[in-house]
């Protein structure tokens, strides 16, 4: 892990061994053996976190280029840097996010399988049911609740997410769903008035019509002029109750809205916008694996190499942010963290090159480090705070 900060350039690995006194081939050996990094995520979380602060499961997938023919699960996925399918890799990232610290570490990828669809094929097989990559998701995840922290109750995701069958798995492991509605969902106002005599209950009401907010609950007003409004309502395709924070912005005689949801009907609406816009911690943990631990610079084709690549790449990542996070407001502070990986990484670099002069000229460690320049040095080049 120490490596992967000091390295210039991609981090594969060639590249590791030039920057150790481990060869490439010591390193393809040990990949290839797989690593294993989710219990030592989990206690690396348990440490940084505060025991005041709440916390939330954050899922999402990420796509990394992929060049070649016979790596394991080069398939066609969806790639949100240009908004279509192209062929390469796509690993589910499950997230643990911080709301006090607005802070996100990751705990888990898994490698997406090859040959799914995002839906169920609609012939299949009666003795083998047929698996999707939502499948692929839920499994994942159920994997990954043994490594949660206590206490976590919400899993948060995108509007990918708010299927029938994702929310129902979600909630089948004992969690409630948080995630996106689609602007033209199919929804319907629960029913509160006078019933028949005979027959069956009604249940639900009109239907609701998204661009008039008239029958919700005003909460109140966020920042930049944006209007919270609540209601619980019946959704047809999650089929079943869940609780809206429809969000509303006027700008120039024109509207906009946003239609969050969660399975929990008793959730603050509150609460359930902070959670769903933490959410985005886990596209920083992307954007900075990517830029400097090298989350897609892996040389290998093998599952158990990829797996280990990715999941030390992330780890790297939770590694430089307990470091910062120690440094700067202490262990388990619930305070935010301000975070520079670019600034991490080049103080490693720095401390690096200083531990290898003073290795290599035979100068004194205790007052190479008791100078006043040192921690001077240390810090040359890295982002001013």
């Amino acid at each position: 892990m120490t490596t992967i900060f000091v390295v210039c350039g991609k981090v594969n690995y060639t590249n590791l061994s030039r920057y150790s006194d481990r060869c490439e081939r010591t390193y393809r050996r040990h990949f290839e053996a797989g690593l294993g990094l989710e219990s030592l995520n989990q206690a690396l979380i348990e440490q940084v976190i505060a025991d005041t602060s709440t916390q939330i499961a954050v899922v999402d997938c990420t796509f990394t280029e992929k060049s070649g023919r016979h790596t394991y699960g080069l398939d066609w996925f969806y790639n949100g840097k240009t908004q279509r399918a192209e062929r390469g890799l796509e690993w589910s990232v499950v997230a643990v996010v911080d709301l006090g610290q607005k802070t996100g570490y990751a705990l888990s990828a898994q490698q997406t399988a090859a040959g799914l669809g995002a839906q169920e094929p609609a012939t299949a097989d009666e003795t083998t049911p047929p698996k999707s990559r939502v499948d692929c998701y839920l499994g994942h995840l159920a994997y990954c609740t043994a490594f949660f922290p206590a206490g976590i109750r919400y899993v948060v995701a995108d509007g990918f997410y708010s299927k029938y069958k994702w929310v129902t798995g979600v909630v089948q492991l004992g969690f409630q769903s948080i995630g996106r509605l689609r602007s033209d969902a199919n929804l319907k106002f629960l029913y509160d008035g006078p019933q028949k005599r005979r027959g069956n209950r009604r249940r639900y009401g009109d239907k609701v019509n998204l661009a008039d907010p008239s029958r919700f609950t005003f909460v109140e007003t966020l920042e930049n002029g944006v209007s919270l409004y609540t209601a619980v309502v019946w959704s047809v395709s999650l089929k079943r109750r869940i609780r809206l924070a429809y969000l509303l912005k006027e700008q120039d005689g024109r509207q906009s809205y946003v239609v969050l949801f969660s399975t929990d009907i008793d959730i603050d609406p509150i609460h359930l916008y902070r959670c769903y816009a933490a959410r985005f911690q886990i596209e920083f943990i992307f954007r900075d694996a990517r830029q400097f631990t090298g989350l897609a610079d892996c040389q290998a084709r093998s599952p158990e190499a990829l797996d280990s690549h990715v999941n030390a790449s992330l780890m790297a990542l939770n590694l430089a942010k307990a470091a910062l996070q120690s440094t700067q407001s202490g262990a388990e502070s619930a305070e935010p963290v301000s975070f520079s990986m670019a600034s991490f990484k080049r103080q490693a670099l720095n401390q690096h090159l200083l531990d290898l002069f003073t290795a290599m000229f035979d100068l004194e460690p205790t007052l190479i480090k008791s100078h006043p320049n040192y921690q001077s040095l240390l810090n040359y080049g890295a982002i001013a705070a």
